[in-house]
């Protein structure tokens, strides 16, 4: 484990240290979420690659610190769900109590920007959402329109420019399988959007909320579609990449980032913002993608498995004057973990009433603590609950191949005979099974299983602590669920 490198501090330090939220002379301060989608662990120069040049990310990574075991879900959808909501998406409640392979946001749920809110805070979205469903397709494939309860406006974001859903499933683009809309709130500004332009926009967009909203607190979600495929970069970065155009699109991230870093600097806003890079799954890595797939490197597996690629990315937190630098870190922190961080560094309240499964970083982010105080993490593919980590052991729990009960991405979850263990502090592939040489570990861990299953549930059963909101059945016998 490589644990987190403590300086010393100052005596300034050690004051803004002993505090629950940073020490701040002027208004409350803000918070930048920068979400890649589909980008693999081993996709930026700071976690290992030696073919995509990425000098912003590796910056922030050396100005800040970088996680090693920081994870998302499986999957776009989802992915988005937990993140917003510091929920596992089985817990969380969706229109008719359903349950869709994409999770489509009840109005009800309370997001980070709902929670900010109470404090005052500006919330802008720019970029993807894919929370709404499919939309009614009035337009062509892809398309809306979307029930207004469910975009971004009804879930406390004050402004949304972006795209509703994602952008596609082909290598290339096919309007005529999904046209990917480009809005501004409820308006659709481009029908099919230009996919190479999106980067560019989007940073163009989110640099002008800075601007915009420089003088009150803020959070700012900029949520990439990239890379995404169908892949898309500008003509400053296509073909430059010795990488091809995944190369060309991971770039211009890149780029974005500094941007965004470079805007909060030059507005005097660094040292009164927190910015987090992550991504929401591993890389989409299938036949007919060729190479417009990331990597996973040094793990195993890939978006919509439950091994650790499907789930383990990049997880760059980065606060000048709060957050020391030239950190690493391979202690457990999850998306989950923002909306309650976030809260509690804004003095603002968590929604009452209603479980979390996030925890607050911030005495551990900011030094008054040794460890981070998650303590596990549970591994689900839709609603089945695959596998289960502690600090150092992770158990991988009989399935399967294609679980009928796992949705359209079954395709991709490989079978596995009987209970795994493995030891990620030394093991990272998970290529060495150790389930028989360690049964007291296996026993403890299967005790967690069992209590899980009870509180969330699992693909046959419903758990406890699963939030409903409507009248009527709870989640169909549909996707093999048992009422």
């Amino acid at each position: 484990m490589l644990g987190m490198r403590i300086a010393s501090f100052g005596v300034a330090a050690v004051a803004c240290a002993l505090l629950s939220a940073p020490c701040l002379a002027q208004q409350p301060p803000n918070f930048v979420i920068i979400f890649a989608d589909d980008l693999g662990y081993g996709d930026l120069g700071c976690y290992g690659n030696r073919h995509i040049r990425t000098p912003n990310l590796d910056r922030m990574a050396a100005e800040g610190l970088r996680l090693t075991s920081f994870y998302a879900q499986n999957v776009c959808g989802p992915s988005r769900a937990a993140l917003l909501t510091g929920c596992y998406p089985i817990r969380v409640g969706e229109p008719g109590n359903t349950k869709g392979a994409h999770t489509i946001l009840h109005p009800q749920e309370t997001t980070i920007a709902e929670v900010l809110a109470a404090k005052g805070y500006v919330s802008g979205l720019v970029g993807k959402w894919h929370l709404a469903g499919p939309g009614a397709h009035e337009r062509g494939p892809g398309t809306g329109p979307y029930k207004r309860e469910l975009m971004p406006a009804q879930q406390g974001f004050d402004y949304f420019y972006g795209t509703p859903a994602h952008n596609g499933v082909t290598r290339e683009p096919d309007p005529k399988r999904w046209k990917t809309e480009l809005m501004r709130g409820h308006e659709v500004l481009e029908s099919p959007t230009d996919l190479s332009l999106l980067t560019k926009r989007y940073t163009e967009e989110a640099i002008r909320f800075l601007r915009t909203h420089r003088e009150q607190p803020f959070f700012l979600y900029l949520a990439h579609t990239m890379p995404h495929v169908p892949l898309g970069a500008s003509s400053e970065f296509a073909g430059r990449s010795p990488r091809g155009l995944y190369g060309d699109v991971i770039e211009e991230l890149d780029w974005s980032v500094g941007e965004v870093l470079a805007a909060l600097r030059d507005l005097e806003l660094d040292e009164r913002t927190l910015v987090v890079f992550t991504s929401d799954n591993g890389p989409w890595i299938e036949g007919h993608l060729g190479d417009h797939g990331g990597s996973a490197a040094p793990l195993r597996g890939f978006k919509m498995s439950t091994w650790e690629g499907g789930l383990r990315v990049p997880g760059i937190f980065w606060w000048p004057g709060q957050i020391r630098p030239g950190q690493e870190s391979d202690e457990l922190a999850s998306t989950l973990d923002l909306l309650p961080t976030f809260a509690a560094i804004a003095g603002a309240p968590l929604p009452g009433r209603r479980p979390l499964d996030g925890v607050n970083l911030w005495p551990w982010l900011s030094g008054r603590a040794s460890e981070s105080p998650r303590q596990d993490f549970l591994y689900f593919a839709f609603t089945h609950l695959q596998a289960v980590r502690d600090r150092r052991w992770k158990l991988v729990l009989p399935r399967p191949s294609d679980p009928p009960w796992s949705s359209w991405y079954g395709r991709m979850i490989d079978a596995v005979e009987a209970p795994e263990l493995y030891d990620l502090h030394f093991d990272w592939s998970e290529s060495r099974d150790v389930s028989e040489q360690r049964g007291d570990i296996v026993e403890r861990l299967m005790g967690v299983v069992q209590r899980v299953r009870a509180r969330l549930g699992d693909y046959d059963r419903i758990g406890s602590e699963v939030r409903f909101f409507d009248v009527g059945p709870r989640r169909p016998k549909m996707h093999a669920w048992k009422n």
